[in-house]
């Protein structure tokens, strides 16, 4: 029964998310009301509120799933940071995630058009990217040889034989800024590219060479 309940809890969940996107899409954000919602999903707003504590939270659920992907990718991996995060981002591209931005689905774009040109969405987006990002840090700091080697290997200035020496807190944290945003910068890249017409078959190379050069940028060896 408890596997049955769990997953009957997950189906509303979706549902629940699923609703809300297609209002949303269809009138605007800010448009649509809670209530709406609730009604529009067969459920009370009591039942709703039980599921998801804001309308923030029900346009963003298909992001959220993707919260701690970059640390758990680097947990798992034992190749350097960029090199681990690299390869799963070109796989990405190559599937076509959305959380790529190279998804040419008309529903895909207009979801994301959504999420970048919607202050309250905006605004919310970065405090996932926030968590995201303190995850990752501490992923890196539990692996420092990793991370070291990564900094060390971006050719920046050693720390000198005398005068102080930084917290490797520092250095996973700033790391993880650095992979963070290349993330991101990519896929608002790819998105604006499709945006304006073009299809993600011809964006893709184009994806790939940009992702190869961002994550290089850092120095760590990512393949030929």
């Amino acid at each position: 029964m408890t596997g049955l309940r769990a997953r009957k809890r997950q189906q509303t969940h979706d549902t629940l998310s699923r609703v809300a996107i297609e209002l949303f899409l269809a009138r605007g954000f800010d448009q649509v009301s809670v209530t709406d919602i609730a009604a529009a999903a067969d459920v009370s707003k009591p039942t709703l509120f039980k599921y998801f504590a804001s309308k923030q939270d029900l346009a963003l659920h298909r992001i959220a799933d993707h919260a701690g992907e970059a640390a758990r990718v680097v947990e798992a991996s034992t190749a350097p940071p960029a090199e681990a995060l690299l390869t799963h981002f070109l796989t990405g591209l190559d599937h076509r995630d959305p959380v790529t931005g190279l998804n040419d689905d008309s529903h895909v774009l207009a979801y994301y058009r959504l999420v970048f040109t919607t202050p309250a969405l905006a605004t919310h987006l970065h405090q996932f990217i926030a968590a995201d990002q303190a995850a990752l840090a501490a992923a890196l700091a539990a692996a420092p040889s990793a991370a070291l080697a990564a900094k060390s290997a971006d050719g920046l200035a050693a720390e000198p034989s005398s005068g102080p020496r930084f917290d490797a807190d520092l250095d996973a944290q700033l790391l993880a800024a650095y992979l963070s945003s290349t993330q991101q910068i990519l896929a608002r890249r790819n998105w604006e590219a499709l945006s304006a017409g073009q299809s993600a078959a011809a964006r893709h190379p184009l994806a790939v060479a940009e992702a190869t050069r961002a994550f290089r940028a850092l120095g760590t060896r990512v393949g030929p």
